[in-house]
């Protein structure tokens, strides 16, 4: 199994050149470039929340304790009936703040178990997943693009898991007991294999929704600018013509 340090290096190559590629091929914005390139070295720190070790998670979570606020703080103001006052921005994004990096690390601590179906495929898009329904407010290219980091970012975890389960002896190759357990689709426990698949179906419908729904927005019409005030040109043949 490759080291955090492994992943977070991996992850963030991956990252920079994710976010060079947006924004010099594909003419995103250097801010959504950017972020996007940040959101996919993130990703492929994101398996690794099932960790038994206290290092990780806490790094984990002291991110996204910070990033999640910024993501949904909006929403939430105007969910809770708040008012837009910095005062009350403020006080949210710490009760958010303080409800992800205590009460979520606390909670994945006591349910998760580590290579369970955080290290999966399912996973992998239910990552992306969310990250498309948080930037709902975005153009749809913008979602994907954040979508598709992330869960570039995540994979990339999985596939260097898969590649440090397999151990070099001379010319011979061992595969260890973590072989296979990071790139799959189902997992030991059936409950949680349950709650994934679950979890999947009903994201894949939000996301569908919210594809649907932009495709069937009303579009802006280009119109060309008409001239409204123009001279009159009369016939040359009205000479003592009264008009009335």
């Amino acid at each position: 199994m490759a080291a955090f340090r492994e992943h977070v290096t991996v992850s963030g190559l991956l990252g920079v050149g994710y976010g060079v590629t947006a924004h010099i091929a594909y003419g995103f914005s250097p801010i959504e470039s950017t972020l996007a390139g940040f959101l996919t070295a993130f990703g492929g720190m994101l398996p690794d929340l099932d960790s038994q070790t206290s290092r990780p998670v806490k790094e984990l979570f002291g991110i996204l304790g910070a990033v999640g606020p910024l993501l949904v703080l909006g929403e939430v103001l105007q969910t809770l009936h708040l008012p837009p006052t910095r005062e009350a921005a403020a006080l949210t994004f710490i009760a958010l703040y303080l409800g992800i990096r205590f009460g979520g690390s606390w909670l994945i601590g006591h349910v998760a178990v580590h290579r369970g179906m955080f290290h999966s495929i399912p996973a992998t898009i239910i990552a992306g997943q969310i990250a498309f329904l948080a930037h709902c407010d975005s153009s749809i290219g913008t979602q994907w693009l954040i979508a598709i980091g992330i869960m570039v970012g995540f994979l990339s975890h999985l596939i260097l898991d898969e590649v440090y389960s397999v151990e070099w002896t001379g010319v011979r190759l061992r595969l260890k007991k973590s072989a296979g357990s990071a790139m799959k689709f189902v997992g030991d426990n059936p409950t949680a294999n349950i709650v994934t698949y679950g979890l999947l179906v009903t994201l894949g419908y939000g996301v569908a929704g919210n594809i649907i729904a932009n495709q069937q927005s009303p579009r802006s019409v280009e119109t060309e600018p008409v001239e409204l005030h123009q001279t009159a040109e009369f016939p040359d043949d009205l000479d003592g013509t009264v008009i009335r």
